[in-house]
């Protein structure tokens, strides 16, 4: 029981650490509200014609995302590279960071994945994947007795 104690009492610890010997200043790219980033929130709704996935990556461009499907996996992935250089008279700083992430996603057999399109706006990048005809919801019918 002490182990677990002394475990949960370091990993409190540590990012406070962290901050006050380096200070968000020092690596600020990768800084979020509660310490580092993580993956991205993702949205995943399905409708009777398509299902939707949305990505929530604030900061992040059009031409920072890719999306591959490889037979039925669909991945999103981003890497994004950041330089600074700052040079005074007595020193030069330089700095470089890369963040990425990538999510897959297994489809169901019953999307039409030759036609999946994909959106980005306001910091969500939208991915629509529609249904095949035979996986969209068929109107209720009557069926007469004879």
């Amino acid at each position: 029981m002490e182990d677990k104690t002394m475990l949960a009492k370091i990993n409190r610890t540590y990012p406070r650490i962290f901050d006050e010997f380096f200070g968000k200043e020092f690596y600020p790219a990768h800084y979020h509200r509660n310490g580092f980033k993580s993956l991205p929130a993702v949205n995943i709704a399905e409708g009777d014609n398509e299902y939707t996935i949305e990505v929530a990556a604030p900061g992040l461009e059009k031409k920072d995302f890719k999306i591959d499907l490889d037979n039925d996996c669909l991945t999103i992935s981003s890497v994004v590279e950041d330089q600074n250089e700052e040079t005074r008279e007595h020193y030069t700083r330089r700095e470089f960071s890369y963040s990425n992430f990538s999510r897959s996603f297994t489809l169901p057999e019953l999307v039409d994945a030759d036609n999946i399109i994909a959106s980005h706006k306001n910091g969500v990048l939208s991915v629509s994947i529609p249904k095949k005809e035979e996986a969209k919801a068929k109107p209720t019918r009557h069926i007469s007795i004879k």
